[in-house]
């Protein structure tokens, strides 16, 4: 478990930007989603320690946040929405000096300042001053700056933002790779679903400053009572009529393919979906287990309703 919220509340003034939050954020690479307003960079902040909760409680990595906020960003990393360069300092000198920050003697700052600016593809701009770089090369530094003092957690907050398909899918392949392949626990705060999907093992949806929706991807796009999408070769009215014997349902179609609800096990649907094209002289091209897509699991999320848990 990276982080545990109980009634978590967050207040500017009036506005409640949090409303009792409580769940736990797993370990890996966690989607945090929900649209512009939501609550999410106020949450990544409050994680830190640098908003302090107006009610409630939150530990991170078994700190609690208002009271070892230094302790705590020694060892999880922000990579901020906005810029956050020194304007004048080339790229190896503001990460080693973010290295320094979270506490790194300067040596090793920046020694580590070249590797990981290596890693985030900025080798060979190490030298270049930051404010010459484009808005991609920025996402990469502000990347390697979170990094530079082996993080074991990592608050992205909008990473993809202004960035043309090419860089994005490369800003997204690197974090993949960081969060799947170095140990590291991720949380991505987007309202981007794609990026989301493709990076994340788990999703929270907030909305309003209150968790509407939270569990693994795949989870939330399954539907339910598990329908089977199945193509035939031909459109096959036998086909349908011998399912419908079998007490199945047809949910919706169009020629030759069909989605199918059918009481039993998965193994006992395959089988007698199998059966059925069999019994009919019909021949299954394609077989899957039906699921929604994530921008309609998000939609079901943000729309009025209770919270939903997906185990």
């Amino acid at each position: 478990m990276i982080a545990s919220l109980q009634k978590l509340t967050v207040k500017y003034g009036s506005f409640t930007a949090l409303n009792e939050l409580t769940g736990e954020i797993p370990e890996g690479c966690v989607g945090l989603l929900g649209p512009n307003g939501a609550g999410k960079t106020t949450l990544l902040k409050t994680l830190l320690g640098f908003v302090r909760p107006f009610s409630g409680s939150a530990t991170v990595l078994g700190e609690d946040v208002t009271h070892a906020g230094r302790a705590l960003r020694q060892r999880v990393g922000l990579m901020p929405e906005q810029d956050c360069h020194i304007p004048g300092l080339s790229a190896v000198s503001f990460v080693a000096f973010a290295g320094e920050l979270a506490g790194m003697p300067s040596a090793q700052a920046l020694r580590r300042a070249h590797e990981v600016l290596e890693y985030c593809g900025l080798g060979e701009a190490r030298y270049r001053d930051v404010d010459t770089f484009s808005t991609g090369m920025r996402q990469r530094i502000k990347l390697a700056q979170a990094l530079v003092h082996g993080p074991k957690l990592l608050l992205l907050d909008e990473p993809t933002n202004g960035l043309d398909p090419r860089g994005r899918e490369e800003i997204l392949e690197l974090i993949r790779a960081i969060s799947h392949g170095k140990e590291i626990n991720v949380v991505i705060s987007s309202h981007l679903l794609p990026d989301i999907e493709r990076v994340s093992d788990v999703a929270i949806v907030l909305v309003g400053g209150q968790i509407r929706a939270t569990g693994r991807i795949s989870d939330l796009k399954r539907l339910d009572g598990q329908p089977v999408d199945v193509e035939l070769r031909e459109p096959s009215e036998t086909f349908v009529s011998r399912v419908v014997a079998l007490g199945g349902k047809i949910q919706s179609g169009r020629p030759s393919a069909y989605r199918i609800q059918m009481p039993g096990k998965p193994e006992e649907v395959l089988a007698a979906l199998f059966g059925a094209a069999r019994d009919t002289g019909s021949q299954i091209r394609g077989f899957q287990h039906a699921e929604r897509s994530l921008e309609d699991a998000f939609m079901l999320a943000v729309a009025p309703s209770s919270p939903t848990e997906v185990p």
